[in-house]
């Protein structure tokens, strides 16, 4: 585990990915807002405080690992391993360029940091499930990490994938559900509701727990009592607000996968602390 910042320190970094992120789409024209915004302080927890990675030696073999299963919060994803020293901050301004090696999911192939490509939602827990048993039947040390969003887990490939990791006892696998409640046509509620996520995890027989999703200290402990946990996979329901940080994108579907105007740029560069 990585030297942790205290959590003043873990909140600015959070502010700062979270005006990389603005500022990408801005200059982009296009990529996904809301999703990127209410991940942000989970993936600096992570990141930042819980995982075990080199960034000076991405292969390392007993590197935690992390797969953006939500792949289109890929902003916040790039911001932060750009942060960590995986490709200089200048490439932030190329993102979804014809080119670049930001492309508009995240790439393996063209972006250093990222284990896997994702994009396809509802694939990137099995991806995750076979890291974690690869991991274990090579005896190595690291544990996996997976981000899901909760439209993400309406796919019934995230159950058959739940159901594998309790019968295989992965408890090197730990998945973050970022529950903002909202997805690209709207409320989660709505569109199919998920409820009673909880419950449906414990059923599943996950190691379960809730916390608040932008509460740095919160969500810190849980990713401790994870590693603690023995015999089966581990599920931290993040409870979190889409567009979190900016309060004209805050809880509206309708920033989802849109680029901020300029109107909408300026006033979020006001109340993240760029102006």
């Amino acid at each position: 585990m990585n030297p942790a910042p205290d959590h003043t320190a873990l909140k600015e970094i959070a502010r700062q990915v979270r005006l990389d992120i603005v500022e990408m789409l801005h200059r982009a024209g296009s990529g996904h807002l809301g999703g990127s915004l209410s991940a942000t302080d989970i993936l600096v927890a992570l990141f930042f405080g819980e995982m075990r990675a080199k960034a000076g030696d991405p292969c390392w073999i007993d590197r935690d690992r992390f797969i953006l299963s939500k792949g289109h919060g890929a902003p916040a994803y790039y911001a932060i391993l750009a942060r960590l020293g995986y490709f200089p901050r200048e490439e932030l301004k190329t993102l979804r360029r014809f080119g670049s090696i930001l492309q508009g999911h995240p790439d393996s192939g063209c972006t250093p940091g990222v284990e896997i490509p994702t994009g396809s939602l509802g694939q990137g827990l099995s991806i995750a499930n076979g890291l974690a048993l690869a991991t274990r039947l090579n005896g190595g040390a690291g544990r996996v990490y997976v981000l899901l969003g909760d439209g993400e887990v309406q796919e019934g490939q995230i159950w058959e994938a739940a159901m594998t990791a309790a019968h295989y006892r992965l408890d090197n696998l730990t998945a973050v559900l970022d529950r903002n409640r909202l997805q690209i046509d709207g409320h989660t509620a709505e569109v199919m509701s998920i409820e009673p996520i909880a419950d449906k995890w414990k059923a599943f027989g996950w190691h379960t727990l809730e916390v608040d999703g932008h509460d740095i200290g919160q969500l810190l402990a849980a990713f401790q009592t994870c590693r603690g946990v023995k015999g089966r996979p581990s599920m931290i329901i993040a409870h979190t607000v889409k567009g979190k940080g900016v309060s004209i994108f805050e809880g509206k579907a309708k920033y989802h996968g849109v680029a901020p105007n300029p109107e909408e740029y300026q006033q979020a560069l006001r109340e993240l602390g760029a102006l």
